[in-house]
């Protein structure tokens, strides 16, 4: 069996080694290269052409966002963000996804050396899969930004419909791209992405700044209103659509995995399709796994229309997927066609 080729690039002499060690631990994976800064990176990239990069979001020549941005169109390479949970560090590796990264792990807070080996199980688990993601789209021209959409549309100041989007590897690039389109005078919008804890707030941050709507991370009981959007907490709680006195609201608790994940797409598309019914449109975007299907399947038995981003534009087509094959999604349709026929359906 081929092994997984994977180049470190990291300031740290201690953490270069503790990866280094920590993935080759794992029989699919070879390291063939540790870098101290991207202009050593550079010519390792050159050289040894890695199948996966590991990426320090925080160095002291060259941030990582900056190097990302600089090799994906030339070298075009799966790459996985290791950060730290500095406010800096955090922005940065939420850019850096939709820059072209695949995912991101976060370095522990406490001491390096006894903290960083309880991440090389997820480290080897995200290496593995970043190599299954072809990212070959960045060496070729980005895709324009989609205009905003002025067709006027019957988007009367309701609070009795929403809008419900799931994504998970390549989502925090295509919610970049689709949530500028929507205008101030959306029906309220909930989102789950699967983002690692404390990153969904740079995140929402980073969306909010880049749309007419008003977007932030969920808290417990937050109104969903029109030209609002709520992004779940990743990875501390579910997120859960309630109606409570004529009025849809939030809901965050605790509890295990759902298909893998917490939070899950599947918890929020349920909780749509119970307390929203026919009131809903939803779609699933990009990501490995089924996250999302059986729920998309569920708001669709309730009267909702359901929409799976197509093949073509899809970092990881597995959650569309699986719910275009099962029936879940009426629609399938490319990313840049979404946003406005969400707007279609929830306003016949």
């Amino acid at each position: 069996m081929k092994k997984i080729k994977v180049l470190i690039v990291d300031d740290s002499a201690l953490v270069r080694k503790i990866l280094r060690d920590g993935l080759s631990e794992d029989p699919a994976i070879e390291v063939v290269g540790a870098a101290r800064d991207p202009y050593e990176a550079r010519d390792l990239i050159v050289k040894k052409k890695p199948d996966v990069i590991t990426l320090d979001v925080e160095m002291p020549r060259m941030d990582g966002l900056t190097f990302l941005k600089r090799y994906m169109p030339v070298y075009p390479t799966p790459t996985v963000m290791v950060s730290s949970l500095t406010e800096r560090g955090k922005k940065i590796a939420v850019e850096a996804l939709e820059a072209g990264a695949v995912d991101i792990v976060t370095k522990p807070k406490v001491g390096v050396a006894d903290g960083l080996p309880k991440m090389l199980f997820e480290i080897r688990t995200k290496v593995k899969l970043a190599a299954t993601v072809d990212v070959s789209r960045f060496a070729r021209k980005q895709p324009e930004k989609l205009k905003p959409i002025t067709t006027s549309y019957a988007l009367d100041e309701t609070t009795d419909k929403i809008i419900a989007l799931g994504a998970s590897t390549g989502g925090t690039e295509a919610l970049a791209r689709i949530l500028p389109a929507f205008p101030a005078t959306s029906p309220g919008i909930v989102i789950v992405q699967h983002i690692p804890a404390g990153f969904s707030t740079s995140f929402a941050e980073r969306l909010n700044s880049l749309t007419r709507l008003k977007v932030k991370e969920a808290e417990d009981n937050d109104r969903i209103m029109p030209g609002t959007c709520l992004v779940a907490p990743g990875s501390v709680a579910h997120m859960e659509v309630v109606r409570a006195g004529g009025q849809y609201r939030v809901r965050l608790r605790s509890g295990d995995k759902v298909t893998g994940h917490r939070p899950s797409v599947d918890v929020l598309f349920h909780s749509v399709a119970r307390y929203v019914g026919k009131n809903a449109v939803a779609a699933l975007l990009t990501g490995m796994g089924r996250d999302g299907a059986e729920g998309l399947m569920a708001i669709k038995k309730a009267g909702g229309r359901t929409i799976a981003q197509s093949p073509e534009t899809c970092v990881v087509y597995g959650m569309p997927k699986m719910a275009w094959e099962m029936g879940a999604a009426q629609e399938q349709l490319p990313l840049e066609k979404i946003p406005e026929r969400l707007l279609q359906l929830i306003s016949s």
